[in-house]
């Protein structure tokens, strides 16, 4: 196991220090509440000579992705921050990235999309972009949003892979919250990430590759099925890269967390900060003799949905917590219900346990462990008479 350095730094500092002890070729990225610590703290490190970096201030986050795209298809490896609208702005080069198969790694600081103006925490910017085809992650603390951001590249530039890797944190929550943060040595993430070798180059003049070419009905579709494939192997990729991770720094990932779920009646799935909250609730209710247990994704896109079955199987009652909504669906449901629901349709044979959806914390709005535990008592209740009163819940919504 490498050594390591112990530092108070907020989630923000934490991804910029991986990204100074990662020193990629090019980073373009446009300054945006609450990711603008990122990119400022990492171009304090370019101006003071502590990386080879070329740092590209856009004049937009959409500029910001183009010149991504750019670099990483000449060859260079490639990060970026942003959050919220900014992800909104890259909208059309999202698809270009992950369709042209360039493992650029972003980091995506959550904060709630517009209207009405709002720069706090929910999962609408990132959950928006869900099926554009980049891999997404979860961290639940800024030593999470550190190490994750460090394997991303891993995972982004593995040869069976080679798709652009999303790192996710809470804005605010552990963007900017200060944490006991165990930072390895430059030298052993140097060695742990590598020399970037691309398969491909703009660059190459002795094998000319051709970039966003044309494609017509005729050969569209097979580009997307390639993609696909490709994200059926990133599982695998992210449980190996994990436990290499673990053997370095003794922090060991895997697709999902869970806690005290091995016996349990009930169970919460959340992503990210929150699953902080729910182990608390879950502690104590356990203490009271409950059988309740905790899933926390951290793999998100793809999802890992016949592992998570797995796991989930015996228990009776599921309570998602979502942090978004994707308006228009099942009774205005989160995207994370959506997902387990699927994955149980699908992995299975239609059985499973009930599964309830509570909203929560759009727009920054704090969830209290007494909310959670009334929702865990809501989830008794139904595993005891098997009467769901309302599948979309909503946690701490004003009347």
């Amino acid at each position: 196991m490498a050594r390591h350095l112990v530092k108070a730094l907020d989630g923000a500092k934490a991804v910029a220090e991986a990204m100074r002890q990662i020193e990629p070729d090019v980073v373009a990225a446009y300054p945006i509440t609450p990711q603008t610590e990122i990119v400022q703290t990492f171009s304090q490190f370019v101006a003071d000579g502590l990386v080879d970096t070329e740092f590209i201030p856009v004049e937009s986050e959409h500029a910001a992705m183009s010149a991504c795209i750019g670099a990483s298809a000449a060859g260079a490896r490639v990060m970026t921050a942003t959050a919220a609208n900014g992800l909104a702005l890259m909208w059309e080069t999202l698809y270009i990235a992950a369709s042209m198969r360039l493992p650029i790694v972003m980091s995506v600081v959550n904060r709630a999309l517009s209207a009405p103006l709002n720069i706090h925490c929910d999962h609408s910017d990132s959950m928006g972009a869900r099926d554009s085809g980049w891999i997404q992650i979860f961290a639940e603390n800024p030593q999470e949003a550190y190490d994750n951001t460090i394997q991303a590249v891993r995972i982004a530039e593995h040869p069976d892979i080679l798709l652009p890797v999303m790192s996710m944190q809470d804005g605010f929550i552990t963007g900017h919250g200060v944490e006991r943060v165990e930072i390895l040595e430059d030298k052993a993430v140097k060695e742990f990430v590598g020399e970037y070798k691309p398969l491909y180059s703009l660059l190459d003049v002795d094998e000319p590759k051709t970039f966003g070419a044309w494609a017509f009905y005729d050969y569209y579709f097979e580009f997307k099925r390639q993609q696909t494939d490709a994200m059926t192997r990133v599982p695998k990729v992210v449980k190996e890269i994990g436990r290499e991770y673990g053997d370095l720094s003794g922090r060991y990932y895997d697709l999902f967390s869970t806690y005290e779920l091995d016996d349990a009646e009930v169970a919460i799935v959340v992503l990210a900060s929150t699953a902080g909250t729910a182990r608390t609730v879950v502690r104590k209710l356990r203490q009271e003799g409950i059988r309740v247990g905790l899933l926390k994704p951290r793999l998100y896109r793809p999802f890992p949905g016949k592992e998570i079955v797995e796991a989930l199987r015996h228990v009776k009652v599921i309570g998602v917590m979502d942090r978004s909504i994707a308006f228009g669906s099942i009774e205005g449901c989160g995207p994370l219900f959506l997902d387990l629901c699927a994955s149980f349709y699908t992995y299975g044979n239609g059985k499973g346990p009930q599964i309830v959806d509570y909203i929560f914390g759009l727009g920054g709005r704090d969830i209290t462990p007494a909310e959670i535990e009334g929702m865990v008592r809501e989830l008794l209740r139904i595993a005891e008479t098997g009467e769901v009163r309302q599948r979309v819940g909503y946690l701490g919504l004003r009347e």
